[in-house]
């Protein structure tokens, strides 16, 4: 973004400008959840790969959105996000 701005070609006796622009590349998962299978009973750890860190995740178990509690730990260290779902169930699946 610190390129955007009016660039301007003078050559005394004409002048050309042109306004720049420059848009963020949207964040892309470049490395996706695996799946996994568990006793019961376990910690299970999902990770994905971020093409930019610090961005804003959600997580979501069939369409309803996780939140951190004492079930789910969800982290996020660079490009690296990861929920934890503690003491798995049946019902986790």
């Amino acid at each position: 973004k610190a390129d955007a701005g009016l660039y301007t070609c003078d050559i005394g006796t004409d002048v050309a400008k042109s306004k720049v622009s420059v848009q963020e590349k949207p964040t892309e998962v470049t490395k996706l959840l695996e799946d996994k299978t568990s006793p019961a009973g376990q910690d299970i750890s999902l990770s994905c790969e971020l093409s930019k860190a610090d961005v804003n995740i959600r997580w979501y178990k069939d369409g309803k959105a996780i939140r951190k509690s004492q079930k789910y730990d969800l982290q996020l260290e660079g490009t690296r996000a990861t929920l934890i779902i503690r003491d798995s169930t049946v019902k986790d699946s």
